[in-house]
C-alpha cells in the first residue's frame, strides 16, 4: 500500500470534494469539517461520478438518481434498491499536503 498525493489542504475546502485520478481509478475526496475522506467516485448504481453530484453532512449524493453514500465509510445510505457500497481509502494529511493511501 503506497501514499499518493492529491493535493494540499487548501485545494478542498470544508464542505466541498474534489475527484483526483490515482492509478486509472477515480477516487473522491471530501472535507468535512477539515477532516479529508477519500472513496470511490463511481456511482454503483449507474456509473455516475459522485464529485458531480451533492455533499452534505458527510454524505454524498449523486447527480444521477439520488443514491445517497457516506463518504467516511463508503457505506450506502439510501437507495430504493440494493447496490454495492463503495471502496474507502485511508488519507493522510502531513505538512500541507493530502494524501490518500491506495
Amino acid at each position: 500500500m503506497g501514499k499518493i498525493i492529491v493535493g494540499k489542504v487548501s485545494d478542498i475546502p470544508s464542505g466541498k470534494m474534489q475527484k483526483v485520478s490515482i492509478d486509472g481509478r477515480d477516487i473522491l475526496v471530501a472535507n468535512i469539517d477539515g477532516v479529508f475522506y477519500a472513496c470511490d467516485d463511481t456511482c454503483t448504481h449507474a456509473g455516475a461520478s459522485l464529485s458531480e453530484g451533492a455533499l452534505e453532512g458527510g454524505v454524498i449524493t449523486c447527480g444521477w438518481h439520488g443514491a445517497k453514500f457516506n463518504c467516511m465509510s463508503g457505506k450506502l445510505e439510501k437507495f430504493p434498491a440494493k447496490i454495492r457500497d463503495l471502496k474507502s481509502y485511508r488519507t493522510v494529511i502531513e505538512s500541507d499536503n493530502v494524501f490518500v493511501e491506495v
